[in-house]
């Protein structure tokens, strides 16, 4: 069946509703905001002349490395491991950009722990001390001393089933998606669409290859909505779609299948990059979180580019709350090695040498920390928090009905 190229109405009339939902959701907390505002970062962060950022290796970066872009990840055989687990914004760049964005999600959160301002550069200093560790030999022995809250995390990963994730996402396991306010009504032309997008042969063994399902397996869709999920996707084209594998006495399965869009982060110079967004997403997932890369599958539906992946019930992200001084520094330093794992497994063995020495440069004698990293966290941090008392204050006139 040929896919319409053309967004149909019932999409358009969902704009002003979905844009709410993201105003709430960002006025919720400061670290809320800083998540939702990925654009804002980059923008800050050019107008600061003052900032002098280290020109790292090119390799791919997430490009919106927060707290809640990191978690437990199943491969497609079954093996869960901690991973950049959203690559929106992935791009060929600068692996600063994901330690500023990281320190400054890290920041927040310990701002909305009431931590003291000493803790927070301490945090940034086992920030750095934990990425370097992914440059060193000994990594193996770090990465088996987990604080308390990513253990206690993947623990909840490595427990959990399809009647988990289908009580979370669905509220049951019946074959169908409940209509409300997470999942809406789709129109004629999108379930046509997504029913033709599943037909397509590469579709249809993305899903037939996870967790040893029979290549020729017969795959149904059940059911679909929009999904009003994320925050700064929200308004993308952004789907729920539930599977049935193997026939009468197969399983049901859930897939999203999201917008791909131009990325803000910015660009390395003559980077290789596949043009069309969706493939750039999934190309950037391969190099940075192979368990994620090997599920997902770049396509085009109703005339836009969209990449699929497969929810499992191990995927899980870090809710990071009510930290303590001592549990917030040894999450900082923990994430920052999965993110440098990340990085250093793309870099030969002169660009890893290199990038650690520009690490260990221009680092003051009371502060373990390089003077770019705490000033770009430090001076973003204020930057959001005053964009979002403003953004709050905006919200709530709105809500009275009186102009911003």
């Amino acid at each position: 069946m040929a896919q319409t190229n053309r967004i149909p109405k019932t999409a358009q009339t969902r704009d002003a509703m979905l844009a709410a939902a993201r105003n709430l959701k960002m006025a919720r907390s400061a670290h809320a905001y800083v998540r939702g505002n990925t654009a804002k970062f980059y923008e800050w962060l050019a107008a600061d002349k003052q900032l002098v950022i280290p020109d790292g290796p090119s390799v791919w970066i997430c490009g919106d490395c927060h707290v809640g872009n990191l978690g437990p990840l199943a491969s497609a055989k079954g093996q869960i491991d901690i991973q950049i687990r959203d690559l929106d914004q992935t791009v060929i760049g600068n692996p600063a950009y994901d330690l500023i964005r990281l320190g400054l999600s890290l920041a927040s959160a310990a701002r909305g722990s009431d931590l003291p301002g000493v803790t927070t550069s301490r945090m940034l200093e086992q920030l750095v001390e934990g990425y370097e560790l992914a440059f060193s030999d000994d990594i193996g022995d770090q990465e088996a001393v987990r604080p308390q809250a990513v253990d206690a995390t993947l623990k909840a990963a490595l427990k959990r089933k399809w009647k988990h994730l289908a009580a979370e996402r669905i509220k049951g396991t019946t074959p169908t998606i409940p209509i409300g306010r997470t999942f809406l009504a789709i129109s004629k032309p999108e379930r046509e669409a997504i029913n033709a997008l599943f037909r397509d042969e590469k579709i249809r063994r993305l899903v037939t290859s996870l967790r040893f399902r029979d290549d020729d397996a017969q795959i149904e869709v059940l059911d679909a909505a929009y999904w009003v999920k994320g925050c700064s996707s929200l308004g993308l084209l952004r789907y729920a779609v539930l599977l049935g594998v193997g026939g009468k006495d197969g399983e049901t399965c859930l897939v999203d299948i999201k917008e791909g869009i131009k990325a803000v982060a910015p660009t390395a110079e003559k980077a290789d990059m596949p043009k069309d967004n969706a493939e750039r997403v999934v190309q950037g997932a391969w190099h940075l979180s192979p368990a994620l890369g090997e599920r997902m599958r770049a396509s085009t539906l109703l005339g836009k580019s969209v990449f699929l992946r497969e929810l499992l019930p191990q995927d899980l992200k870090f809710e990071i709350e009510h930290l303590t001084p001592d549990e917030a520094m040894k999450v900082s330093k923990f994430l920052a090695l999965i993110v440098g794992k990340a990085h250093a497994r793309q870099m030969s063995d002169d660009d890893r040498k290199s990038w650690k020495k520009i690490l260990n440069h221009n680092r003051p004698k009371t502060l373990n920390a390089p003077n770019w990293l705490w000033s770009g966290v430090v001076e973003l941090l204020a930057e959001h928090e005053k964009a979002y008392l403003e953004h709050c204050r905006k919200y709530a006139l709105a809500l009275d009905g009186v102009p911003g």
